[in-house]
Order: structure tokens, then C-alpha cells, then sequence
């Protein structure tokens, strides 16, 4: 018996083969053993995913740290120690995001050619890391600058990088709810950013014989680099470049087939685009792209309160360590409410009312703040102006799902549209003069108006969208197809 079974197993083996492929044909899901069987690999996928990913809002938490931990160590002696004056210090604010600006879209376009974020972001991360901590060393304007100016050319490969990692692995109708975890980084930064460096502040002074701004600069960039270590063996790969132990080759399989599912063709069969520079071109020549990037730097120039919020905490009139402390419940609440409102998105599937609306709620908060000096009331403003923040998650998932294939192009459009709008973070800088203190009336009323301009933008952004939903469903209709195709989301 066994010996005709060995005889007929090329036979055998050839039919289970026909049989498995005409199965498939009529069951996309018979290779993950049905439905059911697909959900529960699903899920664990997503567990695994998620976990692994969860160490990017940590590392977003560094960089947002690291970013603006001058706006903390200026109310104890950064400015005098360093002899700054007249504007040095918003300088010292803005020349990083021209080296962010410069450095974002090479970025992407060299990660989606490598194929390897667990070591491209992480990289990075080290070098500004050892750039943070080298600020500390600093004696004068110059040297400031210098270190600022290369802190922002390194932390831009982070947030784009790390936009086009979540959007190779996760559905448009799962981007939200990870794009809003993601950011919750930068807005947990905020709050406990403030309240670290507070602790250090405090603590260190002297220490060694450096002040403590010095500290705060050694600390938190010693962080950095100790987290980008631990980063390179926890960060996925891309699905198509990913060979870690931790994800089984039907995981991988499925991973692949989710994405072409979403889009309606693979990343794997696009994957030549990028190398040869079309999605460069493509991504430059949509002028969606640009409208969305000048959209959003228009609504960045309005978060630009966000580099000076100890100083907007400041005039309520309590001191420094205080001042400091009370930076960090507006944003803790920021950071649920970007939660909610993102996810709350990814359900009803619609993107524009959950931005609009918490910008709207943010301009209230910027009227009160131009009629009062009341203490309780200009507080009170203060979380209604970091709530922005739910708004602006959602816009960046926007971006993402409204430039979904080829991924060559998407990591070019997402990084074109961060790098061009932190333009509003060099603006924004100057927004906010120590003159125009402490009721930065002028200041408000400008981050009404670039926050009006976003609304409308945005706006128009979404009848266009509508009206290629609607030429889609025609074409269906006009070729008798009854299964809904790619649709944007607005």
C-alpha cells in the first residue's frame, strides 16, 4: 500500500494542487482556511502589528521633546546664558523646520527604496538624539543654530517615515484610529514633556557645575538614543521586505492580500515606480497634493501656540515651575479627544466635519483669549485651543487615503505635504512676539484667520473628492459593474 501511494504521489500532489487552485478561484479566503479562519488570523496579525507599532509613539514623544525643549529651558536662562536677543530666539525656533523642510521628501523616497524602516528610522533617531544632547555644549547663538538647524534635518525622516510605514499595513478604513494613536505622541509631549522638564529643571541646577537647561538637553536626548536601540530589533519592516521570525509566512501572505484588497492592486507589483523617480513626479505634478499642503500650513501656523504654550501658560500670572505644570492637562485632554475623534472617523467613515468642527470649537477658544485677561477664562481657552489638535490627526489620515496608490507616489505626497506645511512652523515662530504680550491679541486673530482659510480649503477639497466618487460610480454603472470599487473618503 505504501508502496502505490509512493507511486502515485506526484499524482496525488498534483490534483490536491488543481483542487486547492480551483478552491481559491471561487474562495479568496481559502488559503487562510475560509472566512472564520481568516478573521482570527486577522486579528492576530493586527495584535502583533499593533505592539510592534506602538513603540512609534514613543519615539514621537522623543521627538516632539526634543523639538521643543528650548521653549522650556528659555524660562530658566537658556536665552541669557546663550546672550540671545531681539528675535535669535524665534530664529533658533525656525531655522529647524528648514531643515525639516529640506529633508522630509528625500527621506521617504530613500525609505521606499530600501524597504527597511526598522533601520532607516532608528538611525535617525540616534543621530538627533546625539544632536539634542550636543545643544547642551552650546555657548552662543551660532552654535544653537547649528545644532538646530541639523536637529530638524534628522527628526524629519520620523513623522513621514513613519505615515508611510502605517499606511503599508493597515486599511484606510483602520488608518485613522493609528494615525490618531501615532500623534497622540505629539500631543502627550506636550503634557509630559512640560512636566519632565519641569522635574529637571528643578532638580538639576548646578549639577557638574551646568545650569539646568543644560541638563534638560543631556537627559532628554540620552533618552532618545537609548529608545532608537530598542527600536531597530521591535520596528516591522514593509510586508513585502518584512523577514522577522514574528510574522508566520500566512501572516505575510495575508498582510499582502489586505492591501491589495484596499486599493485593488499590491504594493509588490508597484514596487519599480519608486526606483525609477515616477512617483516623485507624480506626487509633484497632483495639485491635491499642494492644495492639501497649503491647507495644512495654514492650520500648522495656527498651531503655532504650541512652541510658545509655557509662555501662554506664563500670563496667567503663576511662576515658572507652576506655569510649566498647568501646560499639561489641556493636552492630556487633547489626546483622549484625538483618540475619540479619530476613531469615531474610521466608523462613519468621514473625514472633513471631524476636522472642521474641532477647528471651529479651537477659534472659540482664541475669541476668549482676545476679550479677556481673566485668569480662569484665558485657561479655560487654552484647552479649547489644544483640542485643535483632534482635527488635525484626522487630516493627516486624510492625506494618506487620498493618495493610495501607487505607494511610491503616497510616500512622496505625504511627506511633500508635511515638509511643505512646517513652512507654517518657520511662520509661525514670529507669530507670537514677546511685544505683542501678554494679551497676544494680534497673535490670536492671526491663528483665526489661517485657521478660517484651512476650513474653506478643505472644504473645496471635499466637493472635488465628491465629484470623483460620483464619475466612479458612473463609469461602474456605464460598464454594468455591481461591485463597489476604490471610493475617497471625504
Amino acid at each position: 500500500m505504501s508502496d502505490t501511494k509512493l507511486h502515485l504521489g506526484p499524482l496525488v500532489e498534483k490534483t490536491e494542487d488543481v483542487e486547492s487552485v480551483q478552491l481559491a478561484a471561487g474562495d479568496p479566503d481559502a488559503e487562510f482556511g475560509g472566512p472564520d479562519a481568516r478573521k482570527k488570523l486577522e486579528r492576530r496579525l493586527l495584535l502583533k502589528l499593533d505592539a510592534r507599532m506602538s513603540i512609534l509613539v514613543i519615539i514621537y514623544i522623543l521627538n516632539y521633546i526634543d523639538r521643543n525643549n528650548a521653549a522650556a529651558a528659555r524660562l530658566r536662562g537658556f536665552e541669557a546664558d546663550l546672550h540671545l536677543q531681539g528675535q535669535q530666539f524665534a530664529t533658533l525656533l525656525s531655522i529647524l523646520y528648514v531643515g525639516y523642510i529640506i529633508m522630509q521628501v528625500p527621506s521617504n523616497m530613500i525609505l521606499n527604496y530600501v524597504g527597511k524602516p526598522s533601520l532607516h528610522l532608528p538611525f535617525c533617531m540616534i543621530v538627533w538624539g546625539v544632536i539634542s544632547i550636543l545643544t547642551g555644549i552650546t555657548h552662543n547663538f551660532v552654535g544653537a543654530l547649528l545644532t538646530r538647524f541639523f536637529l530638524g534635518f534628522m527628526e524629519a525622516a520620523f513623522f513621514p517615515g513613519a505615515l508611510f510605514l502605517i499606511s503599508k499595513w493597515y486599511k484606510r478604513s483602520e488608518l485613522g484610529r493609528r494615525t490618531a494613536i501615532l500623534y497622540c505622541g505629539n500631543i502627550i509631549s506636550n503634557a509630559f514633556g512640560s512636566l519632565i522638564a519641569s522635574g529637571i529643571l528643578d532638580t538639576m541646577e548646578g549639577k557638574l557645575g551646568d545650569a539646568a537647561w543644560r541638563w534638560l538637553f543631556y537627559i532628554e536626548g540620552s533618552l532618545t538614543v537609548f529608545f532608537a536601540i530598542c527600536a531597530i530589533f521591535i520596528l516591522p519592516d514593509f510586508p513585502a521586505t518584512e523577514k522577522g521570525r514574528w510574522l508566520s509566512p500566512i501572516e505575510k501572505q495575508l498582510a499582502l492580500r489586505r492591501m491589495e484588497e484596499d486599493a485593488g492592486v499590491g504594493d509588490e507589483q508597484e514596487t519599480e515606480i519608486g526606483h525609477h523617480g515616477t512617483g516623485l513626479w507624480m506626487a509633484v505634478t497632483d495639485w491635491k497634493v499642494w492644495w492639501m499642503a497649503f491647507a495644512m500650513l495654514s492650520q500648522v501656523v495656527c498651531l503655532s501656540f504650541n512652541s510658545y504654550f509655557p509662555t501662554l501658560s506664563a500670563t496667567l500670572g503663576y511662576n515658572r515651575t507652576v506655569s510649566l505644570l498647568l501646560c499639561a492637562p489641556p493636552f492630556i485632554l487633547a489626546a483622549i479627544l484625538a483618540y475619540v475623534n479619530s476613531r469615531h472617523s474610521d466608523l462613519t467613515q468621514e473625514r472633513f466635519y471631524h476636522m472642521t468642527i474641532s477647528w471651529a470649537i479651537g477659534i472659540v477658544g482664541f475669541i476668549i483669549s482676545i476679550c479677556t485677561m481673566n485668569t480662569a477664562a484665558r485657561y479655560i481657552s487654552l484647552f479649547l485651543m489644544a483640542q485643535q489638535y483632534a482635527g488635525f490627526v484626522v487630516m493627516y489620515t486624510w492625506v494618506s487615503n487620498s493618495f493610495p496608490r501607487p505607494p511610491s507616489k503616497r510616500a512622496v505626497a505625504v511627506a511633500l505635504v508635511n515638509a511643505f506645511s512646517q513652512l507654517g512652523n518657520v511662520a509661525g515662530s514670529y507669530v507670537w512676539p514677546s511685544s505683542w504680550g501678554p494679551t497676544y491679541r494680534n497673535s490670536y486673530a492671526i491663528c483665526i484667520a489661517t485657521c478660517g482659510c484651512a476650513i474653506v480649503m478643505s472644504y473645496i477639497f471635499k466637493l472635488h473628492l465628491e465629484s470623483l466618487n460620483r464619475q466612479m460610480d458612473k463609469e461602474e454603472r456605464e460598464k454594468g459593474i455591481t461591485e463597489k470599487g476604490f471610493r475617497y473618503l471625504i
